[in-house]
């Protein structure tokens, strides 16, 4: 007659653990950038294994995405973004609450680089090494496409945060006169790019890892990364590397972003956001396939459940650690 009690108790409880899992809603976000559906489809497999149900990704400029998420801070739902980019987003992590809004643990993909690159026949000719070079009108002109005199560069999309850097540094650097950052749509910026490094001709433009862009136009045969001689950065202080190089961006991690109530409500799942990673190396394969034309969903699909294969230990290893943390 003692025991009846704590019977019932201990199943009311995993009752209500199981009706809590099935019950919350899940959407996850991300940007309208095709490549990052790899990593947050994913996470989305994680959550589906743990019991949840999950909605459809919401695709939502950046700064949108952290407002939504920030809106779920004491929810009994889950929102997540797969492609925080620390420290590149940390202003607009911070603008929409920070880490009284956020539950942010781990890094879910490291050793994503990003700046400035030059096609490497040019920089070779010229002895190019510095974006700051670009100041000299003379070293400038030489990516002019349009005839106006000065730089084209292959720039980033507003919104993205890439941007804002970018901009600073024109200031920074004293480039204003004789570069132009081109900005719109990158996956038509860079395709033209592209065509002109074909054609024979010089290239500056701006890109990131992991990507397919540096699957094509490769650093170390076909472009060389451009440096900085100094840090001069809107967020951070200090973007040497630590063998002395300084390529004006932070090496980033990008990482799960999610509501803030996940730690306390879904301990499962903050459990699984702080341990789950992705080799930036097959994301940047991944988006290869996409840009080679497996770009639908169905490829999309195709190629997690061949990652998951490949990396089944791992990927049940997540599983089962996120299931002992409830």
């Amino acid at each position: 007659m003692q025991k009846l009690p704590l019977i019932l108790s201990a199943t009311l409880l995993m009752a209500s653990m199981s009706q809590a899992t099935w019950a919350a809603k899940v959407t996850p976000f991300q940007s309208a950038i095709a490549e990052e559906t790899f990593q947050t489809e994913i996470v989305n497999r994680a959550l589906s294994k743990l019991g949840y149900q999950v909605g459809s990704i919401k695709e939502v400029d950046y700064a949108v995405a952290y407002q939504q998420i920030a809106q779920e801070a004491d929810s009994d739902d889950i929102s997540f973004m797969a492609v925080n980019w620390a420290p590149l987003h940390e202003a607009m992590y911070n603008k929409a609450g920070g880490d009284d809004a956020f539950y942010r643990q781990g890094n879910f993909v490291e050793g994503c680089a990003q700046g400035y690159l030059i096609d490497k026949k040019t920089a070779d000719k010229y002895n190019i090494k510095y974006i700051n070079d670009l100041k000299d009108p003379k070293i400038a002109k030489l990516f002019d496409n349009d005839g106006d005199g000065k730089a084209d560069l292959a720039g980033c999309t507003p919104g993205w945060g890439c941007e804002k850097v970018i901009e600073y540094q024109l200031d920074n650097f004293g480039l204003r006169d004789t570069v132009t950052h081109q900005q719109g749509l990158y996956s038509a910026i860079i395709s033209e790019a592209i065509t002109n490094f074909e054609q024979g001709k010089p290239i500056l433009y701006y890109t990131w890892t992991p990507y397919w862009v540096s699957g094509i136009l490769v650093p170390g045969r076909d472009t060389v990364w451009l440096q900085v001689t100094h840090t001069a950065h809107p967020i951070t202080k200090d973007t040497s590397l630590p063998n002395g190089a300084n390529y004006g961006f932070n090496v980033n991690a990008m990482r799960i972003v999610a509501n803030h109530s996940v730690a306390k409500k879904h301990p499962d799942v903050a459990k699984l956001f702080s341990i789950m990673h992705v080799d930036v190396n097959d994301i940047s394969a991944q988006n290869q396939l996409i840009k080679n034309g497996q770009n639908t969903m169905v490829d999309i699909n195709r190629h997690v459940d061949a990652w998951i294969k490949a990396h089944q230990k791992t990927f049940d290893s997540w599983i089962a650690q996120a299931k002992a943390a409830k």
